[in-house]
Protein backbone atom coordinates (compact mmCIF):
# COMPACT_ATOMS: atom_id res chain seq x y z
CA UNK A 1 0.00 0.00 0.00
CA UNK A 2 2.72 2.58 0.76
CA UNK A 3 4.32 1.73 -2.88
CA UNK A 4 1.09 2.52 -4.39
CA UNK A 5 1.88 6.38 -4.43
CA UNK A 6 5.76 6.65 -3.24
CA UNK A 7 6.80 6.76 -6.39
CA UNK A 8 4.71 9.81 -7.10
CA UNK A 9 7.51 12.06 -6.11
CA UNK A 10 10.72 10.71 -7.76
CA UNK A 11 9.77 10.89 -10.95
CA UNK A 12 11.46 14.27 -11.51
CA UNK A 13 14.66 13.10 -9.60
CA UNK A 14 14.63 9.72 -11.19
CA UNK A 15 14.10 11.75 -14.88
CA UNK A 16 17.28 13.66 -14.14
CA UNK A 17 19.71 10.93 -13.02
CA UNK A 18 17.96 8.61 -15.71
CA UNK A 19 18.43 11.27 -18.44
CA UNK A 20 15.02 10.44 -19.28
CA UNK A 21 12.06 12.83 -20.58
CA UNK A 22 9.52 13.25 -17.88
CA UNK A 23 7.17 11.58 -20.47
CA UNK A 24 8.89 8.80 -20.82
CA UNK A 25 9.27 8.37 -16.75
CA UNK A 26 5.46 8.07 -16.44
CA UNK A 27 5.43 5.24 -17.49
CA UNK A 28 7.15 3.83 -14.52
CA UNK A 29 3.75 4.66 -12.65
CA UNK A 30 1.80 4.32 -14.99
CA UNK A 31 3.22 0.64 -16.22
CA UNK A 32 3.35 -0.42 -12.43
CA UNK A 33 -1.07 0.33 -12.79
CA UNK A 34 -1.01 -1.22 -16.34
CA UNK A 35 0.84 -4.38 -14.11
CA UNK A 36 -1.35 -4.63 -11.70
CA UNK A 37 -5.03 -4.82 -13.35
CA UNK A 38 -3.29 -8.16 -15.58
CA UNK A 39 -1.83 -9.63 -11.73
CA UNK A 40 -5.08 -9.04 -10.49
CA UNK A 41 -6.97 -11.58 -13.05
CA UNK A 42 -5.17 -14.05 -12.23
CA UNK A 43 -5.17 -14.01 -8.43
CA UNK A 44 -8.37 -15.77 -7.47
CA UNK A 45 -7.31 -18.59 -9.88
CA UNK A 46 -3.62 -18.57 -8.68
CA UNK A 47 -5.02 -18.90 -5.09
CA UNK A 48 -7.32 -21.81 -6.21
CA UNK A 49 -4.71 -23.81 -7.48
CA UNK A 50 -2.12 -23.44 -4.79
CA UNK A 51 -3.36 -21.90 -1.79
CA UNK A 52 -3.55 -18.64 -0.32
CA UNK A 53 -0.41 -18.35 1.78
CA UNK A 54 1.70 -19.87 -0.58
CA UNK A 55 0.96 -17.68 -3.56
CA UNK A 56 1.22 -14.69 -0.90
CA UNK A 57 4.69 -15.61 0.11
CA UNK A 58 5.80 -16.32 -3.27
CA UNK A 59 4.52 -12.83 -4.69
CA UNK A 60 6.53 -10.99 -1.91
CA UNK A 61 9.25 -12.63 -2.33
CA UNK A 62 9.12 -11.93 -6.29
CA UNK A 63 8.01 -8.18 -4.99
CA UNK A 64 11.14 -8.27 -3.31
CA UNK A 65 13.30 -8.83 -6.28
CA UNK A 66 11.57 -6.85 -8.04
CA UNK A 67 12.14 -3.72 -6.16
CA UNK A 68 16.14 -4.74 -6.08
CA UNK A 69 16.13 -4.67 -9.58
CA UNK A 70 14.07 -1.26 -10.01
CA UNK A 71 17.16 0.07 -7.87
CA UNK A 72 19.95 -1.48 -9.66
CA UNK A 73 18.85 0.01 -13.05
CA UNK A 74 21.30 1.27 -15.73
CA UNK A 75 18.70 3.63 -17.56
CA UNK A 76 14.82 4.20 -17.98
CA UNK A 77 14.21 1.13 -20.10
CA UNK A 78 15.45 -1.06 -17.29
CA UNK A 79 13.31 0.95 -14.54
CA UNK A 80 10.38 0.41 -16.37
CA UNK A 81 10.42 -3.36 -17.34
CA UNK A 82 11.30 -3.70 -13.61
CA UNK A 83 8.33 -1.38 -12.60
CA UNK A 84 5.74 -3.89 -14.82
CA UNK A 85 7.57 -6.76 -13.07
CA UNK A 86 6.86 -5.26 -9.78
CA UNK A 87 3.14 -4.47 -10.49
CA UNK A 88 2.53 -7.79 -11.69
CA UNK A 89 3.87 -9.48 -8.44
CA UNK A 90 2.20 -6.96 -6.10
CA UNK A 91 -1.61 -7.25 -7.35
CA UNK A 92 -2.01 -10.49 -5.75
CA UNK A 93 -1.29 -9.14 -2.30
CA UNK A 94 -3.63 -6.76 -1.52
CA UNK A 95 -6.92 -9.24 -2.12
CA UNK A 96 -4.90 -12.44 -0.70
CA UNK A 97 -4.21 -10.13 2.57
CA UNK A 98 -8.09 -9.22 2.54
CA UNK A 99 -9.23 -13.12 2.37
CA UNK A 100 -7.04 -13.52 5.30
CA UNK A 101 -8.05 -10.46 7.88
CA UNK A 102 -11.32 -10.74 6.71
CA UNK A 103 -11.13 -14.05 8.53
CA UNK A 104 -13.84 -15.25 11.25
CA UNK A 105 -13.60 -13.58 14.83
CA UNK A 106 -14.72 -15.72 17.81
CA UNK A 107 -18.53 -14.39 17.24
CA UNK A 108 -18.11 -15.25 14.05
CA UNK A 109 -17.94 -11.60 12.32
CA UNK A 110 -15.59 -10.27 9.64
CA UNK A 111 -13.72 -7.29 10.95
CA UNK A 112 -10.62 -6.04 9.72
CA UNK A 113 -8.70 -5.44 13.32
CA UNK A 114 -7.69 -1.92 14.08
CA UNK A 115 -3.69 -2.04 13.18
CA UNK A 116 -4.58 -4.01 9.73
CA UNK A 117 -7.00 -0.70 9.27
CA UNK A 118 -4.21 1.64 10.09
CA UNK A 119 -1.93 0.19 8.12
CA UNK A 120 -4.03 -0.50 4.86
CA UNK A 121 -5.14 3.63 4.88
CA UNK A 122 -2.29 5.01 6.37
CA UNK A 123 -0.44 3.80 3.75
CA UNK A 124 -0.76 5.38 1.01
CA UNK A 125 -1.42 8.57 2.67
CA UNK A 126 1.95 8.84 3.93
CA UNK A 127 3.58 7.58 0.72
CA UNK A 128 4.62 10.55 -0.79
CA UNK A 129 6.11 11.63 2.35
CA UNK A 130 8.38 8.76 3.18
CA UNK A 131 9.33 8.67 -0.72
CA UNK A 132 10.13 12.45 0.01
CA UNK A 133 12.74 11.31 2.98
CA UNK A 134 14.23 8.84 1.39
CA UNK A 135 14.99 10.68 -1.51
CA UNK A 136 16.48 13.52 1.13
CA UNK A 137 18.76 10.75 2.96
CA UNK A 138 19.91 8.55 0.28
CA UNK A 139 18.54 9.89 -3.05
CA UNK A 140 15.71 7.95 -5.40
CA UNK A 141 16.95 4.51 -5.26
CA UNK A 142 16.69 4.51 -1.85
CA UNK A 143 12.14 4.27 -2.20
CA UNK A 144 13.14 0.92 -3.85
CA UNK A 145 16.03 -0.23 -2.06
CA UNK A 146 14.35 -0.02 1.54
CA UNK A 147 11.82 -2.78 0.38
CA UNK A 148 14.59 -5.33 0.04
CA UNK A 149 15.12 -5.95 3.77
CA UNK A 150 10.95 -5.17 4.40
CA UNK A 151 10.10 -7.88 2.24
CA UNK A 152 12.52 -10.10 3.27
CA UNK A 153 11.09 -9.97 6.88
CA UNK A 154 8.11 -10.03 5.90
CA UNK A 155 8.25 -13.59 3.49
CA UNK A 156 10.01 -14.60 7.15
CA UNK A 157 6.95 -13.71 9.06
CA UNK A 158 4.52 -15.10 6.62
CA UNK A 159 5.37 -18.22 8.26
CA UNK A 160 3.77 -17.18 11.31
CA UNK A 161 0.11 -16.47 9.50
CA UNK A 162 -2.37 -19.15 11.23
CA UNK A 163 -2.87 -21.79 8.37
CA UNK A 164 -6.74 -21.17 9.62
CA UNK A 165 -6.99 -17.67 8.28
CA UNK A 166 -6.15 -18.74 5.16
CA UNK A 167 -7.78 -20.78 2.74
CA UNK A 168 -6.17 -23.40 1.51
CA UNK A 169 -5.47 -25.17 -2.16
CA UNK A 170 -9.11 -26.35 -3.89
CA UNK A 171 -8.36 -29.63 -5.42
CA UNK A 172 -9.16 -30.01 -9.23
CA UNK A 173 -8.51 -26.09 -9.65
CA UNK A 174 -8.90 -25.98 -13.49
CA UNK A 175 -6.99 -22.77 -15.61
CA UNK A 176 -9.09 -20.73 -17.68
CA UNK A 177 -6.91 -19.62 -20.35
CA UNK A 178 -9.74 -17.90 -22.35
CA UNK A 179 -11.19 -16.13 -19.27
CA UNK A 180 -7.63 -15.15 -17.85
CA UNK A 181 -6.62 -13.58 -21.42
CA UNK A 182 -10.26 -11.87 -21.58
CA UNK A 183 -10.18 -10.39 -18.26
CA UNK A 184 -6.33 -8.97 -17.99
CA UNK A 185 -6.84 -7.37 -21.42
CA UNK A 186 -10.32 -5.54 -20.06
CA UNK A 187 -8.82 -4.51 -17.03
CA UNK A 188 -5.62 -3.61 -19.20
CA UNK A 189 -7.81 -0.94 -21.31
CA UNK A 190 -9.91 0.18 -18.98
CA UNK A 191 -6.99 1.23 -16.55
CA UNK A 192 -5.20 2.26 -19.89
CA UNK A 193 -8.20 4.46 -20.62
CA UNK A 194 -7.81 6.10 -17.51
CA UNK A 195 -4.27 7.16 -17.26
CA UNK A 196 -4.79 8.74 -21.20
CA UNK A 197 -7.64 10.54 -19.42
CA UNK A 198 -5.44 12.48 -17.25
CA UNK A 199 -2.87 13.24 -19.62
CA UNK A 200 -4.90 13.87 -23.07
CA UNK A 201 -8.32 14.18 -22.53
CA UNK A 202 -11.51 12.05 -21.63
CA UNK A 203 -12.64 12.82 -25.38
CA UNK A 204 -9.90 12.00 -27.16
CA UNK A 205 -9.71 8.93 -29.33
CA UNK A 206 -6.43 7.57 -27.01
CA UNK A 207 -8.76 7.43 -24.26
CA UNK A 208 -12.26 6.44 -25.13
CA UNK A 209 -10.68 3.68 -27.70
CA UNK A 210 -9.21 0.88 -24.75
CA UNK A 211 -11.99 2.65 -22.70
CA UNK A 212 -14.78 0.97 -24.79
CA UNK A 213 -12.64 -1.96 -26.17
CA UNK A 214 -11.87 -2.79 -22.69
CA UNK A 215 -15.16 -2.36 -21.54
CA UNK A 216 -16.17 -4.51 -23.87
CA UNK A 217 -13.93 -7.32 -23.35
CA UNK A 218 -15.06 -6.99 -20.00
CA UNK A 219 -18.51 -7.58 -20.69
CA UNK A 220 -17.79 -10.66 -22.82
CA UNK A 221 -15.26 -12.21 -19.90
CA UNK A 222 -19.07 -11.67 -17.94
CA UNK A 223 -20.62 -14.01 -19.99
CA UNK A 224 -17.98 -16.53 -20.48
CA UNK A 225 -17.81 -16.93 -17.13
CA UNK A 226 -21.46 -17.67 -16.20
CA UNK A 227 -20.80 -21.11 -18.80
CA UNK A 228 -17.73 -22.12 -16.76
CA UNK A 229 -17.59 -24.32 -13.62
CA UNK A 230 -14.26 -22.73 -12.78
CA UNK A 231 -13.76 -19.29 -14.75
CA UNK A 232 -10.74 -17.42 -14.08
CA UNK A 233 -12.68 -15.16 -11.44
CA UNK A 234 -15.84 -16.03 -9.74
CA UNK A 235 -18.51 -13.01 -10.32
CA UNK A 236 -21.95 -14.83 -8.92
CA UNK A 237 -21.49 -12.82 -6.25
CA UNK A 238 -22.37 -9.66 -8.69
CA UNK A 239 -25.30 -11.03 -9.29
CA UNK A 240 -26.97 -10.04 -6.11
CA UNK A 241 -28.14 -6.84 -4.99
CA UNK A 242 -26.77 -5.98 -2.11
CA UNK A 243 -22.95 -7.39 -2.50
CA UNK A 244 -23.47 -5.01 -5.55
CA UNK A 245 -24.56 -2.45 -3.78
CA UNK A 246 -21.77 -2.65 -0.72
CA UNK A 247 -18.89 -2.77 -3.60
CA UNK A 248 -20.61 0.38 -5.15
CA UNK A 249 -20.84 2.07 -2.38
CA UNK A 250 -17.61 1.43 -0.70
CA UNK A 251 -15.97 2.33 -4.58
CA UNK A 252 -17.39 5.81 -4.10
CA UNK A 253 -16.34 6.51 -0.50
CA UNK A 254 -12.78 5.39 -1.96
CA UNK A 255 -13.10 8.51 -4.93
CA UNK A 256 -14.48 11.27 -2.42
CA UNK A 257 -11.51 10.45 0.39
CA UNK A 258 -8.29 9.76 -1.81
CA UNK A 259 -9.15 12.23 -4.07
CA UNK A 260 -8.08 14.71 -2.07
CA UNK A 261 -5.08 12.91 -1.39
CA UNK A 262 -4.17 13.98 -5.23
CA UNK A 263 -5.50 17.55 -5.33
CA UNK A 264 -4.71 18.92 -1.71
CA UNK A 265 -0.44 17.76 -2.13
CA UNK A 266 -0.79 19.61 -5.70
CA UNK A 267 -2.49 22.86 -4.90
CA UNK A 268 -0.45 23.64 -1.14
CA UNK A 269 2.56 23.25 -3.08
CA UNK A 270 1.72 25.37 -6.19
CA UNK A 271 -0.58 27.34 -4.53
CA UNK A 272 0.57 28.01 -1.15
CA UNK A 273 4.18 27.54 -1.69
CA UNK A 274 4.90 24.24 0.73
CA UNK A 275 7.65 21.97 0.07
CA UNK A 276 6.91 18.15 -0.42
CA UNK A 277 7.28 16.97 2.80
CA UNK A 278 4.75 19.56 4.66
CA UNK A 279 1.76 18.67 2.16
CA UNK A 280 3.05 14.93 3.00
CA UNK A 281 2.50 15.95 6.61
CA UNK A 282 -0.72 17.19 6.63
CA UNK A 283 -2.47 13.99 4.21
CA UNK A 284 -0.45 11.75 7.71
CA UNK A 285 -3.83 12.04 9.93
CA UNK A 286 -6.14 11.21 7.58
CA UNK A 287 -4.90 8.08 7.11
CA UNK A 288 -4.11 7.01 10.33
CA UNK A 289 -7.58 8.11 11.44
CA UNK A 290 -9.28 6.56 8.81
CA UNK A 291 -7.34 3.13 9.61
CA UNK A 292 -9.03 4.13 13.20
CA UNK A 293 -12.42 4.81 12.42
CA UNK A 294 -12.17 1.46 9.73
CA UNK A 295 -11.23 -0.78 12.79
CA UNK A 296 -13.09 0.65 16.16
CA UNK A 297 -16.59 2.74 14.59
CA UNK A 298 -18.79 -0.11 13.72
CA UNK A 299 -17.76 -1.75 17.38
CA UNK A 300 -18.88 1.59 19.34
CA UNK A 301 -22.26 1.72 17.29
CA UNK A 302 -23.32 -1.66 17.98
CA UNK A 303 -27.49 -0.68 18.49
CA UNK A 304 -27.47 0.36 14.95
CA UNK A 305 -28.42 -0.88 12.01
CA UNK A 306 -25.95 -1.29 8.87
CA UNK A 307 -28.44 1.08 6.72
CA UNK A 308 -28.19 3.89 9.32
CA UNK A 309 -24.21 3.60 9.89
CA UNK A 310 -23.41 3.76 6.41
CA UNK A 311 -26.07 6.87 5.67
CA UNK A 312 -24.74 8.61 8.55
CA UNK A 313 -21.25 8.03 7.39
CA UNK A 314 -21.67 9.30 3.81
CA UNK A 315 -23.86 12.59 5.58
CA UNK A 316 -20.86 13.44 7.76
CA UNK A 317 -18.21 12.73 5.17
CA UNK A 318 -20.62 15.68 3.31
CA UNK A 319 -20.94 17.62 6.35
CA UNK A 320 -17.23 17.72 6.49
CA UNK A 321 -16.61 18.07 2.60
CA UNK A 322 -17.91 21.20 3.29
CA UNK A 323 -15.14 22.76 4.66
CA UNK A 324 -12.63 22.00 1.60
CA UNK A 325 -14.50 24.99 0.10
CA UNK A 326 -13.05 26.93 3.09
CA UNK A 327 -9.66 26.06 1.87
CA UNK A 328 -7.68 29.17 -0.11
CA UNK A 329 -4.48 30.33 -0.83
CA UNK A 330 -3.12 31.31 2.68
CA UNK A 331 -5.09 28.54 4.69
CA UNK A 332 -3.35 27.13 7.16
CA UNK A 333 -1.78 23.69 6.98
CA UNK A 334 -2.85 22.69 10.07
CA UNK A 335 -6.99 23.58 9.36
CA UNK A 336 -6.10 21.93 6.19
CA UNK A 337 -5.06 18.93 8.26
CA UNK A 338 -7.77 19.24 11.11
CA UNK A 339 -10.50 19.20 7.78
CA UNK A 340 -9.09 16.04 6.05
CA UNK A 341 -8.89 14.31 9.53
CA UNK A 342 -12.88 15.24 10.50
CA UNK A 343 -13.41 13.69 6.79
CA UNK A 344 -11.43 10.64 7.73
CA UNK A 345 -14.04 9.95 10.77
CA UNK A 346 -16.71 9.02 8.31
CA UNK A 347 -14.97 6.28 6.56
CA UNK A 348 -14.70 3.73 9.00
CA UNK A 349 -18.60 3.93 9.50
CA UNK A 350 -18.97 2.92 5.60
CA UNK A 351 -16.10 0.50 4.70
CA UNK A 352 -16.36 -1.39 7.68
CA UNK A 353 -20.38 -2.72 7.57
CA UNK A 354 -20.26 -2.68 3.60
CA UNK A 355 -17.06 -5.41 3.77
CA UNK A 356 -19.57 -7.40 6.16
CA UNK A 357 -22.68 -7.16 4.14
CA UNK A 358 -19.99 -8.33 1.10
CA UNK A 359 -18.18 -11.10 2.81
CA UNK A 360 -20.55 -12.74 5.79
CA UNK A 361 -22.65 -14.93 3.75
CA UNK A 362 -19.32 -16.39 1.75
CA UNK A 363 -17.49 -19.91 3.21
CA UNK A 364 -13.70 -19.62 3.18
CA UNK A 365 -13.29 -20.97 -0.10
CA UNK A 366 -15.22 -18.01 -2.22
CA UNK A 367 -13.16 -15.23 -0.07
CA UNK A 368 -10.37 -15.29 -2.65
CA UNK A 369 -12.83 -14.68 -5.60
CA UNK A 370 -14.66 -12.13 -3.07
CA UNK A 371 -11.41 -10.52 -2.22
CA UNK A 372 -10.21 -9.85 -5.75
CA UNK A 373 -13.38 -9.14 -7.17
CA UNK A 374 -13.21 -6.40 -4.67
CA UNK A 375 -10.14 -4.99 -4.99
CA UNK A 376 -10.23 -5.04 -8.98
CA UNK A 377 -13.78 -2.78 -9.02
CA UNK A 378 -11.96 -0.85 -6.45
CA UNK A 379 -9.28 -0.47 -8.80
CA UNK A 380 -11.14 0.32 -11.70
CA UNK A 381 -14.11 2.80 -10.03
CA UNK A 382 -11.33 5.00 -8.14
CA UNK A 383 -9.14 5.15 -11.03
CA UNK A 384 -12.02 6.82 -13.29
CA UNK A 385 -13.62 8.15 -10.61
CA UNK A 386 -10.31 10.50 -9.29
CA UNK A 387 -9.27 10.75 -12.31
CA UNK A 388 -12.74 12.44 -13.76
CA UNK A 389 -12.67 14.82 -10.44
CA UNK A 390 -8.73 15.60 -11.01
CA UNK A 391 -9.40 16.43 -14.79
CA UNK A 392 -12.60 18.32 -13.82
CA UNK A 393 -9.33 20.23 -11.57
CA UNK A 394 -6.89 21.07 -14.34
CA UNK A 395 -9.71 22.57 -16.69
CA UNK A 396 -11.35 24.58 -14.34
CA UNK A 397 -7.65 25.77 -12.78
CA UNK A 398 -6.39 27.09 -15.99
CA UNK A 399 -9.91 29.04 -16.71
CA UNK A 400 -10.35 30.04 -13.14
CA UNK A 401 -7.88 29.46 -11.15
CA UNK A 402 -6.71 26.82 -8.50
CA UNK A 403 -8.68 27.52 -5.95
CA UNK A 404 -12.13 27.98 -7.51
CA UNK A 405 -11.51 24.39 -8.64
CA UNK A 406 -11.17 23.23 -5.96
CA UNK A 407 -14.03 24.24 -4.46
CA UNK A 408 -16.24 22.92 -7.75
CA UNK A 409 -14.11 19.81 -7.00
CA UNK A 410 -15.48 20.00 -3.78
CA UNK A 411 -19.11 20.54 -4.55
CA UNK A 412 -18.91 17.49 -6.39
CA UNK A 413 -17.27 15.31 -3.85
CA UNK A 414 -20.37 16.62 -1.43
CA UNK A 415 -22.84 15.72 -4.07
CA UNK A 416 -21.20 12.24 -4.72
CA UNK A 417 -21.56 12.31 -0.62
CA UNK A 418 -25.40 12.76 -0.60
CA UNK A 419 -25.80 10.31 -3.60
CA UNK A 420 -24.21 7.33 -1.65
CA UNK A 421 -25.72 8.90 1.63
CA UNK A 422 -29.67 7.87 -0.53
CA UNK A 423 -27.84 5.12 -2.07
CA UNK A 424 -27.47 3.55 1.57
CA UNK A 425 -31.26 3.67 2.59
CA UNK A 426 -31.60 0.13 0.20
CA UNK A 427 -29.09 -1.47 2.15
CA UNK A 428 -30.49 -4.21 4.75
CA UNK A 429 -32.12 -2.98 7.97
CA UNK A 430 -29.64 -5.24 9.96
CA UNK A 431 -27.10 -5.12 12.68
CA UNK A 432 -24.14 -4.19 11.28
CA UNK A 433 -22.17 -5.63 13.10
CA UNK A 434 -24.25 -9.42 13.92
CA UNK A 435 -22.43 -11.44 12.11
CA UNK A 436 -25.60 -14.32 11.37
CA UNK A 437 -28.36 -11.06 10.66
CA UNK A 438 -26.25 -9.73 8.01
CA UNK A 439 -25.79 -12.84 5.98
CA UNK A 440 -29.48 -13.35 6.64
CA UNK A 441 -30.23 -10.38 5.03
CA UNK A 442 -27.44 -10.88 2.22
CA UNK A 443 -29.04 -14.25 1.49
CA UNK A 444 -32.68 -12.89 1.55
CA UNK A 445 -31.44 -10.20 -0.75
CA UNK A 446 -29.71 -12.76 -3.16
CA UNK A 447 -33.22 -15.44 -3.20
CA UNK A 448 -35.20 -11.90 -4.23
CA UNK A 449 -32.46 -11.50 -7.24
CA UNK A 450 -32.59 -14.53 -8.61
Amino acid sequence: MLDSSIVNVAIQPIARSLHASLTTMQWAVSGYLLALGAGLAGTAYLARRFGTLPVYRACLIAFTIASGLCALVPDAGFLIGARLLQGLVAAPLVPLAMSMLLGRDASGARNISPLAGIMLFLGPAIGPTVGGALIGVGGWRMIFLINVPLGTLAAVAVRFVPAGLAPGRKSGARFDLPGLVLLAAGLTGVLYATIQGGVAGWTTVSTWAPLVSGAALIAVYACWATRQDQPALDLSLARHRVPVLSMALCALASIVTWVMVFLLPVFVQSVQGRSALAAGLAMAPQGLITGLSTALGPRLLTRFTMRVTVLAGFALLAVASLGLLGVGASTPLWLIALILACRSVSIGLIINPLLQALTQPLPPEQMGDASTLFNTWQRVAGSFGIGTIAALYSTQARAHGPVQALHLASLVIVAMCAAGAFAALLLPSAPSTTATTAADAVRRSGSRAR
